[in-house]
């Protein structure tokens, strides 16, 4: 873990390659996954059966990859009431924040008389990837899958290698209409391309590893994706008046997903600082997932005095971190001046766990300092936008003669003519 004090001389430098530390799994999968994905793409079903039997140890040939609503409906049985219930509770706060997210039309007459505007509706099927094994998680299915439920999607599909009961009670809870057990970029490629058994989808997202990021991200294009997703990231600031345990065990909240992610404590107080770092070590002592909590804390994370809590305001936007805790008296004036983050929690009883399963707004979020120019999975990644423009004889008098003289200018007589046809 990095100590780092804005007052030394070079604090300067040292921040800049905090900031700069690439974390994202570099593994070089480029040219195997553009492999998967034309096998995918030429022999479809067949590739994906023989690639999760490689990857996965599953043999699909004889169930296949759907499972069936009598399957789904088993699974649900399995999951003890209290969970089923909290999971209800969470889908419903889901729903109802998403649901004012949605864009509304617009439609306008100028003085021209030239009618414009704007149409939103839903992509017509999206593909929805959930990791298997120790990175299952239905909290990432209710966030995946309500804002396509909401935003009309009819279609909506899930892949996922070795579903658990909780996982599939979360997609019926999640208005997911199909679910297929394989993962991998085998699964990616399966839903852009569509085989005989997963007829293709508009949009994928979800988080998963190396091999799904990269399948993601050579396929955008042949469909929409929300995002290329990193290890996870918290950045908290608190002064002196917060508990340091609970800084502490914030801070490990997103440490214990990945040895990769990163936990950072910005503070005004050096005593403060050294007080959770000590809350730290006894809090991992006590946690089934010290190995990876450790390993990223050890790597990646820091602790940063800074004079006052202002100072903590640039340090912030150059991160641009994926979740930010505002723990102090007047969380507000910190976050009216911020730009950058996925998403900010405000003051000491909001911890970022909290926003991960019950809150209400997404938890799927920009990572690797991508909250620069990207924003968590809404609503609006689910629809796209129509414009339409109708003139009339008399707007097309009014802004005609401008249109074709502009592609004179460009040299596209039969634009212009196509203007003056009509004038």
């Amino acid at each position: 873990m990095q100590r780092l004090d804005a007052r030394d001389p070079g604090f300067a430098a040292a921040f800049a390659a905090l900031v700069a530390d690439k974390r994202d799994d570099d593994a070089d999968v480029a040219g195997d996954v553009a492999a998967i994905l034309r096998d995918v793409r030429a022999r479809g079903d067949a590739a994906v059966h023989e690639l999760t039997l490689r990857f996965d140890r599953v043999d699909l040939s004889a169930t296949g990859s759907l499972i069936d609503a009598d399957e789904i409906a088993a699974a649900r049985v399995q999951v003890p009431a209290e969970t089923l219930a909290a999971l209800e509770f969470a889908a419903a706060r889901i729903r109802a924040f998403h649901a004012g997210q949605r864009p509304t039309d617009r439609d306008a007459t100028d003085d021209t008389g030239v009618r414009a505007g704007w149409r939103w509706s839903a992509v017509a099927a999206a593909g929805l990837y959930v990791p298997g094994g120790r990175a299952s998680y239905p909290s990432s299915v209710l966030m995946n899958a309500i804002p396509a439920a909401v935003a009309g999607v009819e279609r909506v599909v899930m892949v996922t290698p070795g579903p658990t009961p909780l996982v599939l009670a979360a997609a019926a809870l999640a208005g997911v209409t199909e679910v297929h057990r394989i993962g991998g970029a085998q699964a990616v490629a399966a839903l852009a391309y569509g085989t005989a058994s997963i007829a293709p989808v508009d949009v994928v997202v979800g988080p998963g590893n190396a091999w799904v990021a990269e399948a993601k991200r050579q396929l955008y294009g042949t469909v929409g994706i929300d995002m290329v997703a990193g290890p996870s990231e918290i950045v908290v600031v608190s002064d002196h008046a917060s508990n340091p345990d609970w800084v502490a065990i914030d801070l490990l909240s997103q440490a214990e997903h990945d040895p990769a992610a990163q936990s950072i404590l910005i503070t005004d107080d050096a005593g403060f600082g050294d007080a959770v770092a000590a809350a730290v070590e006894a809090r991992l002592k006590t946690l089934a997932t010290e190995a990876a909590a450790r390993a990223s804390w050890d790597a990646h994370g820091a602790i940063i005095v800074v004079e006052t809590l202002a100072d903590a305001v640039p340090l912030l936007d150059a991160l641009a971190a994926e979740h930010v805790e505002l723990m102090v008296d007047d969380p507000h004036v910190l976050f009216s001046r911020m730009r950058h983050a996925g998403s900010v929690f405000l003051g000491r009883h909001t911890p970022e766990a909290a926003g991960d399963y019950v809150g209400g707004p997404n938890h799927v979020l920009p990572t690797g300092r991508r909250a620069r120019f990207a924003s968590g999975l809404s609503v609006a990644d689910f629809m796209k936008r129509t414009t339409f423009l109708e003139c009339g004889p008399v707007g097309l008098r009014a802004i005609g003669p401008a249109a074709a003289t502009l592609a004179d200018a460009e040299g596209l007589p039969a634009h212009a003519a196509s203007v003056r046809a009509r004038l």
